[in-house]
């Protein structure tokens, strides 16, 4: 063989092997999604953390690209990562005044409302037999009634056999949005227990409790322990069969907790009345309105050095309302009025990226 056709075979084997690879180099990028190097986290309160699982797979499943996760790791922690800029979205049910707001640049925005339930474990007594007040529960939480056959418990509940066993309180070991709210509803209901325990997403109870982390651990351990209560959100109480009480609200009527008692929550404060989406929902003055219900509210970077990443959590956020009254349907949640979802646009439209650019969201 001469030298000629050597050179021309040599160059036939090589150049043809790199083609190849170019070939299935190409081929691959063209199966991989546009976006697909585009992970969107959230971490934050666990009240609403089941209900953002299904909206991110279902967000996910129509709009394929992105990767979008959420962890329910408490609210206080949802503030802390939203300021330090370690999440894209940091979930809370305490909403920060407008001048945190200002100094650490975050837009807030309101997702859902939901209802918070005291469950119980006591021998014999089945889900929503309980009736407790607002009086009576902010008195057990302080530690001032001690047990379950105590005579303020037995007046509300005539004809029920309660157990001559310690109340065992279960609280939140987590700095916790659900647990400010807890605090803020006793404190209404009782000015003793407003002296005794100071609003705080982690308070210094008085006397012995039992602690555990986030609304699965405290509904967990109450499974686990005879004669205790606690408070968890009202989807948990569905889906993990818990024995939640009725409770008797502001206007005197016993209730059990529901998506229509938080609906007429809505309706009967300024989240309806003035668009307020910071406005207070517990113990609304309505016969219908289950008197511990909350907002849950997520926080945004309104600086983002990025802006593929703050595009699709603005898209997200804005697909989440374009689709809530179904989204929440069946899931203990309920969603926010129309004067509220009116000005959500206003609210991304906070968002500027480095060169003033708005964000995408729609």
């Amino acid at each position: 063989m001469n030298l000629e056709k050597w050179l021309a075979m040599q160059w036939r084997r090589v150049w043809g092997r790199q083609w190849c690879v170019w070939g299935v180099m190409a081929f691959s990028a063209w199966l991989t999604p546009v976006h697909a190097d585009v992970a969107i986290q959230g971490a934050g309160a666990t009240f609403p953390s089941r209900v953002y699982d299904r909206w991110t797979s279902r967000f996910m499943a129509e709009r394929p690209g992105p990767s979008i996760r959420y962890q329910g790791t408490g609210s206080g922690d949802g503030i802390r990562q939203a300021k330090a800029r370690t999440v894209h979205f940091g979930g809370t049910d305490n909403p920060l005044s407008a001048a945190q707001l200002a100094e650490h640049k975050l837009v807030q925005i309101p997702l859902l409302v939901g209802g918070f339930v005291p469950v119980v474990n006591l021998p014999g007594v089945k889900p929503n037999e309980l009736v407790l007040s607002g009086e009576v529960l902010a008195d057990m939480a302080r530690g001032a009634i001690a047990t379950w056959s105590d005579p303020r418990i037995a007046e509300l509940n005539p004809g029920l056999r309660l157990p001559a066993m310690p109340v065992v309180r279960v609280v939140r070991e987590d700095k916790s949005g659900s647990t400010e709210v807890w605090v803020r509803y006793l404190a209404d209901s009782s000015p003793a227990f407003a002296k005794a325990v100071p609003i705080s997403q982690k308070p210094a109870w008085p006397g012995e409790t039992l602690a555990a982390k986030g609304n699965d651990g405290v509904s967990n351990l109450v499974k686990a322990t005879p004669g205790s209560f606690t408070y968890v959100s009202y989807d948990r109480v569905v889906k993990d069969r818990l024995v939640g009480v009725r409770l008797r609200n502001r206007s005197g009527q016993v209730l059990s907790a529901s998506e229509a008692g938080f609906r007429a929550a809505i309706l009967a404060s300024d989240v309806y009345r003035k668009g307020d989406d910071s406005a207070s929902l517990l113990n609304r003055p309505r016969p219908d309105a289950w008197p511990i219900t909350s907002t849950s509210f997520v926080l945004l970077d309104a600086r983002p050095k990025g802006m593929s990443e703050a595009d699709w959590t603005a898209r997200f956020v804005y697909w989440c309302f374009m689709h809530g009254d179904e989204l929440t349907r069946g899931t203990g949640f309920a969603p926010l009025p129309a004067t509220v979802q009116a000005r959500l646009a206003g609210r991304l439209m906070q968002i500027r990226g480095p060169a003033g650019e708005l964000t995408k969201f729609q």
